[in-house]
């Protein structure tokens, strides 16, 4: 579990505000959970009066076919959190945006699918509307209304339509800030706020892994010849390119764990794998991987692979560094940020079989699994919070 211990220690305090996360929290799952509430959790440690508006439904399941929420929470849940957004409720985004109006200084809208945009224009029609108007009797702000900022995990989806862009668009011309990810991701954003517009601010994405209960082991009995990518299967991904890669460099006793929900299923790429002559070196373990089962799935592995062809921010490779596992990775997005080339991991170019089967010929040369795991480290959460938290204050 996180500790949530005030990181602002010795640090002049800075004045206190009113904020509202309005995103995932549990029961949802996965990274976009956790990161709000770790989030929610640092600035109340900052001395903020912080909140969730969360979801009782967010999408609908014909346009997230995965399991979208867990029973057991994957770390400390956030006291302050409401469940009374659903995305069948047009009219409750919009008396959320009047309440958020009168009880809060900076609402922050994160953003992880264009999906999410038309509840987010109601509840920024709601906060206008009270604005608008004057405020109401007993309204904190006194009618100046807060600043709303988009957080974008991703500015758009990696598997986008022309839609996807115009609902973007209208949301991040509507709000005060927008902050992103990574660079790319905020000359993305610029693109669609257009000329004249302040530009996004970008702040790296700090850690907030699972609480999975398991100790990091570094003494193992030797190689496991076993490889290992976790998380959603989808063809951004490359999971596609990884089997390649595997069929053409990796020695031939090495296998493969492809665990984590497949969208759209498991058969292409499980006939592409008997296509290769894979069928019996790789195992599809479908389904969401719950905290409590991780310890186990990375301790069977030498190395994470992600042979993502495109990505923005992740949180697996400092999971894999958290418990002592090196990472084969692609260059896309901030993945060569987090993986240091030759001393706890390998990279290699997105979209290319060859390169990843040369890193992979490369991983398992004598001694090299056991020299890269002797550097993979935990991350320090702190500096990163830290650097977050100031440039999400400052928008």
């Amino acid at each position: 579990m996180t500790d949530h211990a005030d990181p602002g220690e010795g640090r002049e305090a800075p004045a206190a505000r009113r904020i509202t996360l309005v995103g995932p929290a549990h029961p949802y799952k996965g990274g976009g959970a956790r990161h709000t509430t770790e989030l929610a959790h640092r600035l109340r440690n900052l001395g903020h009066e912080a909140g969730i508006e969360s979801w009782r439904a967010q999408y609908p399941a014909a346009l997230y076919p995965g399991q979208q929420t867990i029973t057991d929470p994957e770390g400390e849940p956030f006291p302050r959190t409401r469940h009374e957004l659903a995305w069948y409720r047009p009219d409750g985004w919009w008396r959320t945006g009047r309440r958020l109006a009168r009880e809060s200084d900076l609402v922050v809208l994160t953003l992880f699918s264009p999906v999410q945009v038309p509840a987010y224009l109601g509840i920024l029609a709601g906060i206008r509307s009270l604005v608008r108007g004057g405020g109401r009797s007993g309204d904190r702000n006194g009618g100046a209304g807060p600043r709303v900022v988009v957080l974008c995990h991703n500015v758009l989806p990696h598997e986008r339509r022309a839609i996807d862009v115009s609902l973007v668009r209208a949301l991040l011309r509507r709000v005060d800030g927008v902050l992103t990810h990574s660079a790319e991701q905020g000359r993305l954003a610029e693109g669609l706020l257009g000329p004249g517009a302040p530009a996004p601010v970008v702040a790296e994405m700090p850690p907030h892994l699972p609480d999975t209960g398991g100790a990091r082991s570094d003494e193992r009995p030797g190689e496991y010849r076993s490889l290992l990518f976790f998380g959603i299967v989808r063809p951004y991904k490359g999971v596609d390119v990884l089997l390649r890669a595997l069929a053409a460099g990796a020695p031939e006793d090495v296998t493969l764990t492809v665990a984590g929900e497949f969208w759209g299923g498991s058969g292409d790429l499980s006939a592409l794998a008997g296509e290769l002559g894979l069928a019996d070196r790789v195992r599809f373990r479908e389904g969401y991987v719950p905290a409590d089962e991780l310890p186990e799935l990375l301790a069977g592995a030498d190395a994470l692979v992600l042979p993502y062809r495109s990505a923005t921010a992740t949180q697996n490779v400092w999971l894999a560094h958290e418990h002592g596992l090196p990472v084969i990775a692609t260059r896309a997005g901030t993945l060569a940020d987090h993986v240091r080339d030759g001393v706890d991991g390998l990279l290699c170019e997105p979209g290319d079989a060859a390169d990843l089967a040369r890193a992979l010929t490369a991983f398992y040369r004598p001694g090299e699994p056991a020299r890269l795991r002797e550097g993979a480290r935990p991350v320090d959460a702190e500096p990163y919070w830290k650097a977050y938290t100031d440039r999400l204050l400052g928008t």
